[in-house]
């Protein structure tokens, strides 16, 4: 009988500290960028629910800001690819496509390496959408 009331007691001194962590949106920068156009880029403050994807936020902003829409292509092996910003779409033809780069608050510049539907931003971060072109690789002999 003793070790049940152990283990009772040990989850209740436990259960104020759970109950108090902060699970507040950790808010975020999204900034949309053409790299093939000299023209500011376009900055728009949102959050992000705790451990949250960035496809949330970004579904978040577009529900309250009528000047960001996005599209995207549920893969079934890899989940949900970006296909356009505001209208404007990558095209296999001319090798365009929405790169994510992420400014940690530091200023250090990243590429994850997952997506939109894995990525986990933290509190500060600039979220970079850049629309820039990708080069074929050349394949060896």
């Amino acid at each position: 009988m003793k070790v049940p009331a152990l283990i009772a007691a040990a989850l209740l001194l436990l259960l104020p500290a759970a109950l108090t962590q902060n699970f507040d949106p950790a808010p975020i920068q999204i900034v949309v960028k053409n790299s093939f156009l000299e023209e500011e880029p376009l900055a728009f403050n949102s959050h992000v629910a705790h451990k949250g994807i960035l496809l949330g936020a970004m579904r978040t902003l577009m529900d309250s800001d009528t000047n960001f829409k996005f599209t995207y292509i549920e893969d079934p092996n890899y989940g949900p690819y970006l296909e356009s910003i505001n209208g404007l779409a990558g095209k296999d033809a001319d090798q365009t496509y929405w790169e994510l780069l992420v400014m940690k608050p530091d200023g250090a510049i990243t590429r994850p390496d997952v997506g939109i539907g894995c990525y986990i931003p933290s509190a500060n971060e600039k979220i970079i959408f850049n629309f820039t072109k990708w080069t074929k690789s050349k394949t060896m002999p």
